[in-house]
């Protein structure tokens, strides 16, 4: 495929994240025209509304071992995460270099922002990619001729929203341990699935940060065949008719400590 007819895509992304404002953004440029990446650089505001939101869905309480947590991963986990991150990085930059330099980056605190919208508009994306916490709104992800993708950490419908990964690995789905590329709806991962891309977790060692990244990490390759597929109007969709559906949302100490002790029962049976 000669440059001029590759798709062109859009990567909506955090500012915080290098793992997908630097290492997604070159490997999707290095088989599609990057033409714009969307970087949010999220204000207290969008956050305290986040939070409202969580506290509005599980209650005080609950919130309260999400928060428990948020603290126990700073303290015992983000640093070795930290370090695994970057060097994962690292391995991103040998293999496809730094994001193209031709692509327009856009910062904002708020992907549906009028002025992001005219510039989504003005980029003309046969595809766009999310890898955003912001739910996007119609007008927005309706721009692309083929539409806006997620590459979701969990297995849809089963896993649905948030950190779909933990609560597989919580649950002791091991089965169900992946990431979901689906077309953007106006529901909470609703949308047509194009595939799954499941990856085996090491639960005494990875947290479920490591494992969230491997699900996409590890297929790259499959997951460019399926994007490449749906530019050319020839991939085929998933049925899930049928199948549970539920929507998670951030992990609970009180599951990640039972999900880590039974993991150590299993590795002591084996």
């Amino acid at each position: 495929m000669s440059p001029c007819d590759r798709m062109r895509t859009v990567l909506i992304c955090h500012h915080d994240d290098p793992m997908n404002r630097r290492g997604l953004a070159a490997w999707l440029g290095s088989f599609t025209d990057l033409v714009g990446l969307v970087v949010i650089r999220e204000n207290k505001k969008r956050l305290a509304r986040r939070i409202r939101r969580e506290i509005r869905r599980v209650g005080l309480l609950r919130f309260a071992d999400v928060v428990a947590f948020r603290t126990y991963y700073r303290l015992f986990l983000g640093s070795n995460d930290q370090e695994w991150e970057r060097q994962r990085l690292c391995q991103l930059t040998e293999a496809y270099g730094n994001p193209p330099a031709t692509a327009r980056v856009v910062e904002t605190a708020d992907p549906n922002a009028r002025a992001v919208e005219a510039v989504i508009r003005e980029l003309a994306p046969d595809l766009m990619i999310a890898r955003c916490k912001t739910l996007l709104k119609p007008r927005v992800f309706n721009i692309p001729v083929h539409g806006t993708f997620v590459m979701h950490p969990g297995i849809c419908p089963e896993y649905r929203n948030a950190h779909g990964c933990f609560w597989a690995l919580a649950r002791g789905d091991r089965g169900n341990v992946g990431a979901t590329l689906l077309k953007i709806d106006e529901g909470v991962d609703t949308g047509p699935v194009y595939g799954y891309f499941r990856c085996d977790a090491d639960e005494f060692n990875e947290s479920h940060v490591m494992v969230q990244h491997r699900a996409v990490l590890d297929n790259l390759d499959s997951l460019k065949a399926k994007l490449l597929e749906i530019g050319k109007g020839r991939a085929d969709t998933v049925d899930t008719t049928g199948r549970p559906s539920h929507e998670w949302g951030q992990p609970w100490l009180t599951a990640y400590l039972v999900w880590k002790l039974k993991a150590r029962w299993r590795r002591r049976c084996t």
